[in-house]
């Protein structure tokens, strides 16, 4: 019961659309009918502003963390795998929404809170994130395709958790993530093979 009550709060504090409302309660528009239609950071960070989109990624993050960490504790799950049963319903939970008809964002953000929140709890993944994180900013910076980025960072998780000898659950959550985050990312490798994709504009780049 405790296992299930745990897994309920996760999807749940994963299922608020964070962009979602921000944009009702700022402009009064549904963002999923502008941009790229996504309930995400990206989005929300051309739509309704850079101010705005910094703050709901920093709660799409904080989402993650929290369910690895406070829900955990809560419910007192002091197995790793409990933890990451956690860490991988919050990002189905950010990813199918029940407040938006199962439609939701791309788990970015609130995979990278999972991960944070599980480096707290556990010492030897800390060098994974920062390898991960390394993986997303260094193509980022160069290309300013935040979608090539995620997925760079998607493909190297589970080989980074591989080289730094992780536990097989760990290895598994990184697989999942990986996973996930193709999956969501479908529309986005496609728009890249034709050529369509929206960078992120940087001062120091004149060419986008």
């Amino acid at each position: 019961m405790l296992i299930f009550l745990g897994i309920l709060c996760s999807y749940f504090l994963g299922s608020i659309p964070t962009a979602y409302i921000f944009g009702k309660f700022l402009k009064g528009i549904d963002i999923r009918q502008h941009g790229s239609g996504n309930v995400g950071a990206t989005n929300a960070f051309r739509i309704l502003g850079k101010g705005v989109g910094i703050v709901v990624l920093l709660i799409d993050i904080l989402k993650g963390a929290l369910a690895v960490i406070v829900v955990g504790n809560i419910f007192d799950f002091n197995q790793v795998f409990l933890r990451l049963l956690l860490g991988v319903v919050v990002v189905i939970g950010h990813n199918w929404t029940i407040f938006l008809q199962f439609k939701g964002g791309k788990g970015i953000a609130t995979s990278l809170g999972v991960l944070i929140g599980l480096a707290v709890q556990f010492e030897p993944l800390r060098l994974v994130l920062i390898v991960t994180l390394l993986a997303w900013s260094i193509p980022f910076l160069i290309s300013g395709y935040v979608s090539l980025s995620s997925m760079i960072a998607a493909l190297v998780l589970p080989v980074a958790m591989l080289l730094t000898k992780q536990s097989w659950e760990l290895l598994l959550l990184g697989f999942v993530f990986c996973v996930f985050i193709f999956i969501r990312h479908i529309p986005n490798i496609k728009r890249l093979l034709a050529g369509q994709e929206r960078p992120v504009n940087f001062p120091f780049r004149r060419n986008f």
